[in-house]
C-alpha cells in the first residue's frame, strides 16, 4: 500500500480585499504519495501560489484537512508550524534566498544550525550535500562568485540537507535561460530517483513535462490531474 506523504481535504482559502471575499482556493482535494514527482500548474490567479503556501506550513486553510506525513497541520500554531517546515519540508525558490555574505557551504549548513544538528556534523552532512548536487569545488564561494545555475544548486542543497520528506520547488527555473534549466531539471530527476518526494510549481509546460504527475488548477480548483506516461529523463 503506498504511503501518503499529502493528505488535502475539501481546502478552501479566502482573502479580504478591501470589502471584498477573495476565494483563492474553492475546496481542493489531492492526495500526493512518497516517491512521488508531481508538478502544479495553472495561470496567474489559479490559486497555484496559493496552495504552494499551504503545502509548504506558510499559510493555513481558511477551512479543510491538511495532513502532512501522518500530522494534521491545518489549525497548528505558526511556532508549530515553523518545526514542521524546518523538519518536513525542503525549500527551492526562484530567486534562491540565500545569504550573500555566506559562503555555499554556510548556507547550506544553515537548516542544520535551526534542526540542532552539531556543529562538527553540519559541515560533513553540508559537504556531502553539496557535492552530490555537484559543487564541491564551489563550497567557500559566496553567491555573487557564483552563476544563476550554481547558485540555484546550493539552493537545493538547502533543501536536502535535513533529509526532509518533501521538497517543494516554486518556479523553479524562473530565473534560469534555457540550458541551465535543464541541467536543474536533470537534477531533479536524480533527486527524485533517490526515493525523494517531488513537488514543483510552474507555469511553464515544458517544465512540467518532467513530473511524473501533473495537476492543473484553474479558478482555485483541480481542473485536472493525470498521469505523465513519457516524463523528459
Amino acid at each position: 500500500m503506498r504511503e501518503k506523504i499529502i493528505h488535502l481535504e475539501s481546502i478552501v482559502k479566502n482573502y479580504k480585499v478591501g470589502t471584498q471575499i477573495v476565494r483563492a482556493l474553492r475546496s481542493v482535494s489531492v492526495d500526493i504519495y512518497k516517491g512521488e514527482y508531481v508538478a502544479i500548474m495553472g495561470a496567474s490567479g489559479s490559486g497555484k501560489s496559493t496552495l504552494m503556501n499551504i503545502i509548504g506550513c506558510l499559510d493555513t486553510p481558511t477551512s479543510g484537512k491538511y495532513v502532512l506525513n501522518g500530522k494534521d497541520v491545518s489549525s497548528m500554531s505558526d511556532d508549530s508550524l515553523a518545526e514542521i517546515r524546518n523538519s518536513e519540508i525542503g525549500f527551492i525558490f526562484q530567486v534562491f534566498n540565500l545569504l550573500p555574505r555566506n559562503t555555499a557551504l554556510e548556507n547550506v549548513m544553515l537548516p542544520l544550525v535551526y534542526s540542532g544538528t552539531k556543529k562538527a556534523e553540519r559541515k560533513i552532512k553540508a559537504t556531502q550535500t553539496l557535492t552530490d548536487v555537484g559543487l564541491d569545488d564551489r563550497m567557500e564561494h559566496r553567491p555573487n562568485e557564483l552563476s544563476g545555475g550554481q547558485r540555484q544548486r546550493v539552493a537545493i542543497a538547502r533543501a536536502l540537507v535535513n533529509n526532509p520528506s518533501l521538497l517543494l520547488a516554486d518556479e523553479p527555473t524562473g530565473n534560469l535561460d534555457s540550458k541551465i534549466s535543464e541541467e536543474i531539471m536533470k537534477l531533479f530527476a536524480e533527486i527524485h530517483k533517490k526515493g525523494n518526494t517531488l513537488l514543483m510549481v510552474t507555469h511553464e509546460e515544458e517544465i512540467a513535462l518532467h513530473a511524473h504527475r501533473v495537476i492543473r488548477l484553474k479558478d482555485g480548483e483541480v481542473e485536472s490531474d493525470t498521469i505523465n506516461e513519457n516524463p523528459i529523463y
